[in-house]
């Protein structure tokens, strides 16, 4: 109902299912109170927790509270785990809650505040996974010049906010085959990056302390088989480069611009000498800096080469070689780039990485085409590992200042987080380009807020998005008002599904407004959908269906709610209350 908050809903999803909340104070179910806006923000101390590990919330309130009572809920998909009731005073409430033990799960947190009849409601997710490459959110940094603490944990903050629990330090290092400027066998205190920007040693060591002080990992950034045109003055030899012809006269380069330090010469990375090199420096980068990993990265398909001595290179397959060579060396986490899906099968399949990073580019220009690429990672890993998507939104957009298109933003992630994986988006600003330090565009706050709940939703409903569920042949379908398709089509509503533990996760994607179905939306130009209630919904199944919940970042915090089904002649209908960019609907069978 509009205007009012029916604080009963919670329960009423957990009594549809089967599962009765837990015997704690509650509010009585029909109660409704009147919605006002009395609450500023609700966050949680660190992106993610280990298990037996305590929650701290923090509650700010718009206003000094005279009194009030704060009712919060604990879910677990649409299962109420736990209820309580705390009395608010001051401007803002701190409280601590213990998960369950079990690995690996996602919760949904719903704080409901009452005053004097009036109320409000917000929502926060939280992570409970010790292995951060389990349910990959990667984020990143890019400027490291001299900065306060209190900069610093702005950033930081905002990032753990929206649940990041990774960052790759992005173009921090000081040459690449020399990571870090030593001077008298220390870290200098300061250096130029290869866009001759300044790095502060100490900037790079406390941004690492705070991201770990969050519970998210700090990732280095190298090429693996990059370095400056200068190297061989820092003991590299030609001798193990990657040539563009056989004689080895032409070394392959990647040209930078003018007044940027150096282009970059590629190495063959399968060269021991070339491996020992360089491991040996970033063996070196570990001693001085608390990196928890190697972000590695490269340039995609390079087209012929050779080695010195006149040797044809596969160089997908030196990827893996190099990769186990450095985890012998170097027991740290590994992420590597896949640019256009370069390398990514055997990456896949032989290498050592926490999960599988893409670098989306023109040779996957659709919505479509991000279901297939983490589909397509899910196959090469046998189901084993999660995606992370680089895609860079509003690219032509952003050669002017501006401000992100939010349609074009928030239709790439539902589409990206439906299929199970997440996008490297988010860091001091938000990613437009390849390079990182790029900042032509701003984030709205209208967008920040979305985003927020995008992310909340994410990590809440985790084990039924990224927790390796398999494809369903279960198929949507529509009405002649509001079509209903299984392919991503302009001007109809996009529907596929998983299955997973006895449910049917059935994805809703909103096209019907779509200007464009291509996912960059590089002008800015994506149109924002029309709000479309009671949308009528049918599949056909035999199945005896127990229950029917639909979950959306669009409505509602995210809060799972409990929808009236029919079945009858193997056809199942219900209606969506509500779709604007994503729904989820979740059917439970009759065990």
């Amino acid at each position: 109902m509009a205007g009012t908050i029916a604080i009963g809903a919670a329960v009423m999803v957990a009594s549809a299912c089967g599962k009765a909340p837990d015997p704690v104070e509650s509010p009585p179910e029909n109660e409704e109170i009147q919605k006002v806006s009395l609450l500023k923000e609700l966050s949680t101390d660190k992106a993610a927790y280990w298990p037996g590990e305590a929650v701290r919330f923090q509650l700010k309130f718009k206003q000094a509270s005279p009194g009030g009572t704060v009712n919060i809920r604990y879910l677990h998909l649409n299962r109420i785990i736990k209820e309580e009731r705390l009395q608010a005073e001051g401007d803002k409430l701190v409280w601590s809650w213990e998960p369950p033990m079990e690995e690996g799960q996602g919760y949904l947190a719903e704080v409901v505040y009452e005053r004097d009849g009036k109320g409000d409601q917000i929502n926060i997710a939280v992570d409970v996974s010790s292995d951060w490459g389990k349910f990959p959110r990667y984020g990143y940094v890019a400027d490291f010049q001299s900065m306060s603490t209190g900069e610093m944990s702005r950033v930081i903050e905002r990032l753990n906010r929206f649940h990041i629990n990774g960052i790759q330090f992005y173009d921090w290092q000081y040459k690449h085959q020399e990571p870090i400027r030593l001077e008298e066998g220390r870290p200098a205190a300061e250096w130029k990056d290869i866009a001759n920007r300044s790095v502060s040693f100490d900037t790079v060591r406390d941004y690492i302390g705070l991201a770990h002080n969050h519970g998210m990992k700090a990732m280095n950034y190298n090429l693996l088989y990059g370095a400056y045109t200068d190297a061989e003055q820092d003991g590299v030899s030609r001798e193990w480069g990657l040539f563009k012809s056989p004689g080895g006269a032409d070394q392959d380069k990647h040209p930078l611009p003018d007044d940027w330090a150096s282009d970059i010469d590629l190495y063959d990375p399968s060269n021991p000498d070339w491996q020992n090199y360089l491991i040996g420096k970033e063996s070196r980068t570990f001693e001085w800096l608390p990196f928890d990993g190697w972000h590695v990265d490269q340039l995609g398909d390079r087209g012929e080469l050779w080695t010195h001595d006149g040797k044809s290179v596969n160089l997908a397959a030196t990827y893996p070689l190099f990769l186990n060579a450095a985890k012998e060396r170097l027991d740290v986490d590994y992420v590597m780039n896949a640019v256009g899906q370069f390398g990514q099968e055997l990456i896949a399949r032989e290498a050592p990485v926490k999960f599988l990073y893409t670098e989306v580019w023109g040779n996957h220009p659709h919505y479509r085409n991000l279901k297939e690429v983490i589909d397509e990672n899910s196959r090469y890993s046998g189901n084993r590992l999660n995606t992370v998507l680089a895609a860079y939104m509003n690219y032509h957009l952003s050669d002017s200042p501006g401000m992100f298109n939010t349609p074009g933003i928030l239709l790439t992630d539902a589409v990206i987080f439906a299929s199970g994986g997440s996008h490297l988006e988010l860091g001091e600003n938000m990613l437009s380009k390849e390079y990182f330090p790029h900042k032509n565009l701003s984030v709205s706050p209208e967008l920040e807020e979305q985003l927020i709940k995008y992310y909340d939703f994410l990590v809440a409903y985790q084990n039924l998005l990224r927790d390796h569920p398999k494809e369903s042949s279960l198929k949507a379908e529509g009405t002649e008002e509001i079509a209903v398709s299984d392919q991503a089509e302009q001007g109809k509503v996009w529907s596929f599904s998983k299955y997973k533990d006895g449910k049917e996760i059935m994805h809703f994607i909103n096209f019907t407004d779509a200007s464009t179905m291509d996912w960059n939306d590089a002008h800015g130009t994506q149109s924002e959908p029309e709000e479309r209630r009671n949308v009528s919904v049918s599949v056909k199944t035999d199945r005896p269906i127990s229950n029917i919940w639909f979950a959306s970042p669009d409505q509602n915090g995210g809060s799972p709610q409990a929808l009236p089904f029919s079945q009858q002649d193997g056809v199942v209908e219900w209606e969506l209350p509500v779709l604007k960019y994503w729904d989820m609907a979740v059917i439970e069978y009759w065990e």
